[in-house]
């Protein structure tokens, strides 16, 4: 019986010593680190331990704020990747105050996984693989979900390029199983930059108290002097009065205040939706043009964000540097002559890719004002793409929905767009031909010269 006792002992307390010694924390192996803080392990000289140690802190701390390490360690499991990584100072002195704080916010943490995902390829991309000028563009597609980035190398000095921001370390940290390149600066999304504009522009709304909105006078196209208490109305209600009555007097001189009825307090803030507009062309690359000619060569873009404050919605026609390239020196030297062809291609309508394909699609040929009176462009449906203007003068729809917020609309065309030339009417002076019209004889002459030609004797008169 007491043998039974201590056998039946010894048993247990081995099984107790077993089931405690499989509950104590396990030592981690030397060349391991646990990055995620949930058990998993991976070596010390993987790309992402270079990451969290690298000079990149600002990007390593973005990371973590945004729990993507169990993400990136199951990327690192399966595939190599390469990172591209924006310098310090791009994330700190040069990155918008107010987009880095909506980064931050609790509520935005898909938009910012979103953004450091498409700095991300499941693929292992060195300087020596980059695609050659040459070869053009290579698109890679990335971790985000729907994004792509663009490789390629800058004819002449040979710059490696993603998208459009310069490779300014290349190689910079190699690793097993991916590498690292450090860029310029950081690469938004145009889904991240949507939804910060959005976002933006709602609490902006709701910051300011609605006001009445004029009467006009359909007579005289004035405001009409009202007597009694204008009716509230919602914020971002359409403007009284036309677009034409709120342009500046003309393009060789500077904006005029306009009769509209925005007064002190605006309900858009529409120099900071322009300049969110033009940022996104530099950055989308292949609109450098466009974007100097409405900041430095002409005062558009200021007069394009009154318009905007003062309600009205507006679509850009944006030709790429292909296009503006083919511009030559008579075009641009007349006097106005970049405000006009800029006029022409903004139409006071708020218009996407889908709405304007559905129009062309319905009613065939469209034409759509522009801010270059009494011009008009005139669209309809080509080759399942929308087709501006005609003949040699022509553009296709190239980039669609570059910009988007509501109230800005940019529109990329591979073409720069020209008025129709009127038809001159020449009129040819009629010649005026005298007719010959024969005196006409009395009867009694008549029967009289009847009988003098019976006998022979005519010439005796001589009317005969």
């Amino acid at each position: 019986m007491g043998r039974c006792i201590y056998g039946c002992s010894t048993i247990s307390f081995l099984f107790l010593f077993l089931l405690t010694a499989s509950a104590l924390p396990q030592t981690p192996e030397p060349g391991h680190h646990n990055l995620t803080g949930s058990g998993g392990q991976i070596n010390s000289n993987s790309v992402l331990v270079a990451l969290l140690d690298s000079r990149y802190t600002e990007l390593a701390e973005l990371v973590e704020k945004a729990l993507l390490l169990q993400t990136l360690e199951d990327a690192v499991g399966r595939h190599n990747i390469t990172i591209f990584a924006p310098r310090n100072e791009a994330l700190e002195r040069d990155l918008d105050p107010d987009f880095k704080r909506f980064l931050l916010q609790p509520g935005n943490l898909k938009s910012l996984q979103t953004l450091l995902l498409s700095h991300i390829i499941p693929t292992r991309v060195g300087s020596t693989q980059w695609p050659e000028e040459s070869t053009g563009r290579v698109k890679h597609v990335t971790l985000g979900h729907d994004q792509v980035l663009h490789l390629s190398k800058t004819k002449g000095n040979g710059k490696r390029l993603v998208n459009s921001a310069v490779i300014t370390r290349p190689d910079d940290l190699t690793r097993p199983d991916g590498l690292i390149h450090g860029i310029e600066r950081l690469l938004i999304p145009r889904s991240v930059q949507e939804d910060f504009n959005r976002r933006r522009n709602l609490r902006s709304i709701s910051a300011v108290l609605p006001e009445g909105a004029p009467e006009i006078d359909p007579r005289t196209n004035r405001l009409k002097k009202s007597t009694a208490a204008a009716v509230a109305v919602p914020a971002g209600s359409p403007p009284a009065l036309p677009i034409q009555s709120a342009m500046a007097p003309g393009p060789s001189l500077a904006p005029a205040p306009a009769p509209g009825p925005g007064g002190p307090r605006h309900h858009f803030n529409g120099e900071a939706q322009v300049k969110d507009f033009i940022h996104t062309l530099l950055h989308y690359g292949g609109y450098n043009e466009m974007a100097d000619i409405l900041v430095n060569l002409t005062s558009l873009a200021t007069e394009m964000g009154r318009l905007v404050s003062e309600g009205y919605v507006l679509t850009v026609l944006a030709p790429n540097d292909e296009a503006m390239a083919k511009l030559t020196t008579d075009q641009l030297s007349e006097p106005g002559a970049p405000e006009q062809i800029m006029y022409y291609h903004i139409i006071p309508e708020y218009q996407t890719e889908e709405s304007m394909y559905n129009s062309v699609r319905r009613f065939g040929k469209v034409k759509y004002e522009t801010l270059r009176f009494p011009h008009k462009v005139a669209a309809k449906e080509a080759d399942g793409s929308v087709k501006f203007g005609s003949g040699d003068r022509s553009a296709y729809l190239f980039d669609p929905d570059i910009y988007t917020d509501g109230r800005i609309s940019v529109q990329g065309i591979d073409g720069v767009l020209f008025p129709e030339e009127e038809e001159e009417t020449v009129k040819k002076p009629s010649s005026s031909v005298k007719k010959v019209v024969p005196t006409r004889r009395g009867k009694l002459l008549e029967v009289a010269c009847r009988m003098l030609g019976a006998i022979g004797k005519e010439s005796y008169i001589s009317k005969c």
